[in-house]
């Protein structure tokens, strides 16, 4: 049995591959907050980042979660990055609107409060604001992920793809330590954030035989809740 035959044989024994669903936080109304979430969700319990989220919402009256998850809401309903930058000098973002000072990293990191809008700056700097401009950062990929894995505490790329999930890519994985735990406890080996990729989507093509619904982001998603269980 190859590594992935394992992995997929694992997943269908212990994951609820069938009556799959995302989180809410799949469905956010607007770009802000899958920054937001993708940049404090690293390293810190997701309550944590669930709960800034919430309180960025509260502080200015924003609705969090769109209405028909099946689409996009039209520009007219969103947050753009544009109007997010705007409010950066005006509000004391760090002990008042996110109420966390939490830092991107132990050591040399910068408050991930600070990391939100570096990177929302990259994004805004290529003409994304909405959900319906996410084309323009594929065509500008290899730009956009150097200059966001230039912000202390990005080196790994790991909020940018989980950004890019948060925001409707569901061929990617948040390649977190949950994932590599997850893959670690069924291998019995040290996997790296690019093999954790290749991996699960291999395992991810044999599941969806069976689970044709099943994508890499629900297979993530599925994982990340399996590990908080255990």
């Amino acid at each position: 049995m190859t590594q992935t035959e394992f992995i997929a044989n694992f997943c269908r024994n212990n994951l609820n591959l069938r009556n799959a669903k995302l989180g809410n936080e799949y469905y956010y109304q607007s770009l802000p907050l899958c920054i937001i979430d993708a940049v404090f969700s690293i390293g810190i319990k997701y309550q944590t980042t669930q709960s800034v989220v919430q309180k960025y919402c509260n502080f200015f009256k924003l609705n969090k979660i769109r209405e028909n998850i099946q689409d996009v809401p039209i520009k007219e309903e969103q947050q753009s990055i544009s109007e997010f930058l705007n409010l950066e000098d005006k509000y004391d973002f760090t002990n008042k609107v996110f109420d966390n000072r939490n830092r991107t990293s132990a050591q040399n990191g910068i408050l991930k409060s600070e990391a939100v809008f570096l990177f929302a700056k990259v994004l805004n700097k290529y003409g994304i604001d909405y959900f319906q401009d996410m084309p323009k950062l594929y065509s500008n990929y290899l730009y956009i992920s150097e200059e966001i894995m230039q912000i202390p505490g990005q080196r790994s790329g790991i909020s940018l793809k989980y950004f890019l999930m948060l925001a409707g890519n569901d061929n990617l994985i948040k390649p977190d330590r949950q994932i590599l735990s997850f893959l670690k406890s069924i291998l019995n080996e040290n996997v790296s954030i690019q093999d954790a990729q290749a991996l699960l989507q291999q395992s991810c093509e044999i599941l969806k035989k069976e689970y044709p619904n099943l994508n890499l982001r629900l297979l993530d998603h599925l994982i990340w809740n399996y590990q908080r269980s255990i």
